[in-house]
Formats: structure tokens, sequence, C-alpha cells
């Protein structure tokens, strides 16, 4: 085995490692997986995304840890404001979370599930869904077997993320997100006719994500508990 293989082995041992933490374990409610392709063909866009995990402070007092810093949350929202009385609850509710860092999970899990869903990988999926969310894109990437398709992909990069809600629901704490992203889809007969999309064209694809996490968790993952299409 060269040297080039072990670094690939290394390098994507660390991604999946770090989506892991980024993405929690439980359960949410969510919406059918949007399928870009299809959409693409309307007008509209989007397919199916991430979140991080919040910063430990183990070690920390428990005066200090249990204090909530809202400098964060006050430079992404105006004091005041709904958006920003919603994440301050949350920040109450578990002092180490970290807006910044929770946005850039957040980034990184939507490329990954975008991804695997397209590279119709269950396992990746099954590790950062929730159950129902993982119920729904399996049974579209199923569907699209039986009809012997494949989809062919390229992620080209995300032009927005931008918290568009936040709650705490008893001890769960909910963020919405929303994606603006390019991606370059289409979906293939086995002979290599196209379906749907376009192999060579760039789609912007809009879609509405909501992340969970148990704020009385250990575990400080989020996970994707619902996802929306933006027409």
């Amino acid at each position: 085995m060269g040297f080039g293989t072990i670094f690939f082995i290394v390098v994507a041992a660390i991604v999946l490692y770090q989506l892991r933490s980024v993405l929690g374990r439980r359960t949410g409610n969510e919406r059918p997986p949007f399928d870009p392709y299809s959409r693409a063909e309307k007008g509209a866009s989007a397919p199916p995304g991430n979140v991080v995990t919040l910063p430990s402070r183990r070690g920390a007092p428990a005066a200090e840890a249990a204090r909530p810093n809202y400098e964060s949350v006050d430079k992404y929202a105006e004091p005041g404001k709904p958006l920003n009385t919603s994440l301050r609850a949350i920040q109450d509710a578990d002092p180490s979370f970290d807006l910044q860092k929770f946005l850039e999970g957040a980034k990184l899990a939507y490329e990954m599930i975008v991804t695997a869903y397209a590279d119709a990988d269950r396992k990746i999926l099954k590790s950062l869904l929730s159950p129902e969310v993982y119920a729904g894109f399996e049974q579209a990437i199923t569907d699209r077997e039986k009809r012997g398709e494949k989809m062919q992909s390229s992620f080209v990069g995300i032009n927005e993320a931008t918290i568009t809600g936040a709650e705490v629901k008893e001890r769960e704490a909910l963020i919405t997100v929303r994606f603006v992203s390019q991606l370059i889809s289409a979906v293939v007969k086995p002979g290599g006719e196209v379906v749907e999309g376009d192999p060579e064209t760039v789609v912007e694809i809009r879609d509405v994500w909501t992340f969970a996490r148990d704020t009385r968790s250990r575990d400080p993952n989020w996970k994707l508990a619902e996802t929306e299409s933006e027409d």
C-alpha cells in the first residue's frame, strides 16, 4: 500500500470523525427529502444537510460554565429581535453553545449529506441523520435503484448559510438554517440517458434545514431533524 493510499484513508477517517462530532444521534421531525434534480426542471432547487460539536468546557469552574456569553449571538442577531432572543434562550439552556462553530459544522454537514445522498451512501447518511430523516432519504435512494438509475453529482459550494429561526422546546434546542448552494447534477439510466437534471449545468439549490440537540445531554452533537426545500 503506497503513501498516497494511506494518506487518503487517513483524510477520510478524519472527515468522518469530524462529521460525526457535528451531527447528533437523536430523533426529530422531518419532511420527505428533496430531490434537487427533479426540482431543477421547475426552476426551484434543493437537495437533501450539517451541524457542529458544541465547545466543551470540561474542567472550567462551575460558575463560569453556567454563565452564558451572548457576545457571538449579539454579533449575529440584533439584540431585542426575536432571533436574538431565541438564540439567547439556547445559550441559557447550554452555556457551551458556540454560534460560529455551529454554523461551520452546519455547512460541513450539508455538503457531506448532499454528497452521500447522491452517492447512495447509506452508511454515512445513517450516521448523520435522525431515524425519521434517514428513512425518507433511504426510501428515495431505494426507489432510484429500483428504476436502475444513478445520480451523477458534483458539489460546487455553499453561497449562503443563514440562521432563520431558533427555539427551545422543553429540553431540546432547535436551529433552522437556510442554505443556498450550487450543484451540478443529473439522474441517468444504465445506458447513460439523462432522466433528470443536466450533467454540465450548475444549479442553485435552496434548502431550509432544522438541527436539534438535547441541551441536557452530555453528547454535544447536533443532528439533522427536519428538511424543507424552498420554492
